[in-house]
């Protein structure tokens, strides 16, 4: 909940973030500088984005310092800073107000006409979705997006349309410091069990998101998804907002028909219209459908709206081409969920044409992993081909007992465990022309991308 006295970007006054070169901690920086916030902000390390708010009129410090908060009167810290990180002591010990970036950037989004973009997957696509739609068809959004995006260049920026338009993360609960008109839900499965405990406080914390919405507000749901239909149907007998889904069924309010590559389209009460996606699988056909929706929401042509989507080419690490060589294309995907894993592989599925698929799959966090091992290697086995590496442990300590074995035991035949030094090898070996090979997770696994394609080249 955001802070009683935080309410505003007057009322944030000069703000200092901790662990600014962080893509979420940037992404508010940058929003704020553009809107006349005095801005200062660390890292640990030298980040490109750290010139780039600088030259844009922010105060940057490489290193942490007590001395780096100067005379700032809000702090931002990064959900990764320790608590004895020196900036951070020093600010409890001013008496300083430090908040979560979700807070900050709700008190910066002042009187905008807020849309949010939730789920357990595909926030970041479908938020760059609508973004890159509604600059296509002449509208000037705000955004903020988890996520850097090629087609518009930076991931977050000041618009003049009066609309904001921001992913909303539910992974620890900050989704709901957001004061949205129209909320957009992808989906809702039992994730993040780490910081929720059980799938019902997962749900819980939904229903939650879809209660800060106004009466002249509208939730749209994807009406494909069990957990997002659920959601939407709970909040129909609330009645404090309208409803609207999107979805392959008929009952739908914006119905997606979804004949693969080349055959997608919408249809509503205006007509029937094409989409013309750069990007493969039902998954981002569905995103892109509740980006039309919001389009309509917002009232965009619909024609105008179809149409801007062709602009769309993907958001970083969302099956991202890393490039080809030998015949043999090699894309990255930050899937960290079985369902996430599942619909990258069932894109490369599409994108391969009937050659084979090649997966090297990192798990991310220990919890996950003890939660979904056999999930994943359910997903895991749509490939001809999946490599496990040892399980990325970003924010968690080690769990007895849990390990990469728990997904490598269910396996098939094509299937095993992997060291990182002989993953390279192996991929480019089992791979032929017209092959795709995919890697997949959520930590640093993103860069063997370019290691292997430097190696079918070489």
């Amino acid at each position: 909940m955001i802070p009683a006295n935080i309410r505003s970007q007057e009322s944030l006054g000069r703000v200092h973030f901790i662990g600014i070169g962080g893509v979420g901690m940037s992404a508010v920086a940058r929003i704020m500088v553009a809107r006349g916030v005095a801005v200062s902000g660390s890292d640990a390390k030298d980040l490109p984005v750290m010139a780039e708010l600088a030259a844009a009129g922010a105060r940057i410090a490489v290193g942490y310092a007590a001395a780096n908060l100067g005379n700032a009167q809000t702090v931002v810290a990064g959900s990764a800073i320790r608590a004895d990180n020196p900036e951070l002591v020093a600010a409890r010990a001013a008496g300083l107000p430090v908040v979560h970036r979700s807070e900050a950037l709700a008190a910066t989004m002042g009187d905008d006409l807020v849309v949010t973009v939730a789920g357990t997957h595909g926030k970041s696509t479908t938020t760059s979705m609508i973004t890159v739609l509604l600059q296509g068809a002449g509208m000037d959004p705000s955004f903020a997006i988890g996520a850097n995006v090629p087609a518009l260049g930076v991931n977050a920026a000041h618009g003049t349309s009066g609309v904001f338009v921001a992913e909303a993360d539910e992974s620890d609960g900050s989704f709901l410091n957001y004061r949205p008109k129209i909320a957009v839900v992808t989906n809702v499965e039992p994730d993040h069990l780490d910081h929720y405990g059980t799938a019902e406080a997962v749900y819980e914390s939904f229903d939650r998101f879809t209660a800060l919405l106004p009466a002249d507000g509208v939730l749209i749901a994807c009406s494909d998804d069990a957990g997002a239909a659920a959601l939407a149907e709970r909040t129909l007998a609330r009645g404090n907002t309208r409803v609207v889904l999107y979805g392959t069924s008929e009952g739908s309010d914006l119905v997606l028909h979804d004949g693969g590559p080349g055959d997608v389209a919408v249809s509503s009460p205006a007509g029937r219209f094409a989409l013309d996606l750069q990007v493969p699988g039902r998954h981002n056909a569905l995103n892109a459908a509740a980006a039309v929706a919001v389009a309509l929401e917002l009232g965009v042509d619909v024609e105008a709206a179809a149409r801007a989507l062709a602009h769309f080419s993907g958001a970083s690490r969302r099956f991202e081409l890393k490039g080809e060589a030998r015949g043999v294309r090699v894309y990255d995907d930050y899937a960290h969920h079985p369902t996430e894993v599942r619909a990258a592989l069932t894109a490369a599925r599409s994108v391969a044409s009937g050659h084979r698929v090649h997966v090297l799959f990192q798990p991310h966090l220990f919890s996950r992993t003890r939660e979904f091992a056999r999930e994943f290697a359910d997903a895991l086995n749509l490939a001809d081909t999946a490599l496990v590496l040892d399980i990325y442990p970003a924010r968690e300590d080690p769990i007895p007992g849990v390990s990469s074995q728990l997904i490598a035991e269910h396996l098939s035949p094509g299937g095993r465990l992997v060291e990182p030094g002989g993953a390279v090898a192996a991929l480019t070996d089992a791979a032929g022309p017209g092959d795709i090979i995919l890697t997949v997770g959520a930590g640093d696994v993103t860069a063997f991308g370019p290691q292997i394609v430097q190696a079918l080249g070489g």
